[in-house]
C-alpha cells in the first residue's frame, strides 16, 4: 500500500523525485476526493463562525489570520502562509480526549472525510493565529 505524507522532505531528501511528488501531491491539482471536497466547502464555509476569514481560491481554502494570510490545501491539508508561501507544518492530534483520558468523540456531518475534518480545524485555528498558544507552532509564525 502506498502512502502520501504530508510533511515537507528532509534536507537530505530534498533532491530530485521526492521534492517534485511532494509538492505535486501536496500542493497540486486536486483528485476526486478533493473536488468534492471542496464543494462541499462551497456551502460549509459560509456557514462557520469564520466565513468573513475564508475564501475559497483554486485548490485551497485561504484563511486570512490576524499575522498572516494562510492557504490550506484542499486534497492534503498543508498550509502555506504568506509572504512567500511558506510551508507551516500542523500536525492534527491523532486522538481527542478529556481530562480522564477518555476518547471524545463527536458528530461530524462529513464522516468518514477525515481530511476534511483536518483542512477545517486548521481553518478555525490559523483564524485566530494571535491566540495559538502551542510553542512549536508559535516559533514558525
Amino acid at each position: 500500500m502506498a502512502s502520501k505524507s504530508t510533511t515537507a522532505p528532509s534536507r537530505s531528501a530534498s533532491e530530485g523525485r521526492f521534492v517534485e511528488y511532494w509538492t505535486s501531491y501536496g500542493f497540486g491539482e486536486l483528485d476526486q476526493s478533493a473536488e468534492t471536497r471542496r464543494a462541499l466547502l462551497e456551502r460549509l464555509v459560509p456557514r462557520l463562525a469564520i466565513a468573513d476569514r475564508c475564501t475559497l481560491e483554486g485548490q485551497f481554502l485561504q484563511v486570512e489570520g490576524e499575522l498572516h494570510t494562510y492557504r490550506i490545501h484542499l486534497g492534503s491539508g498543508n498550509i502555506l502562509m504568506s509572504p512567500n508561501d511558506r510551508y507551516l507544518c500542523v500536525v492534527p492530534k491523532s486522538t481527542v480526549t478529556d481530562g480522564n483520558g477518555t476518547r471524545q468523540t463527536g458528530y461530524l456531518p462529513f464522516e468518514g472525510d477525515r481530511m476534511l475534518a483536518v483542512i477545517l480545524s486548521k481553518a478555525m485555528l490559523l483564524a485566530k493565529d494571535t491566540e495559538i498558544t502551542d510553542p512549536t507552532i508559535v516559533s514558525r509564525l
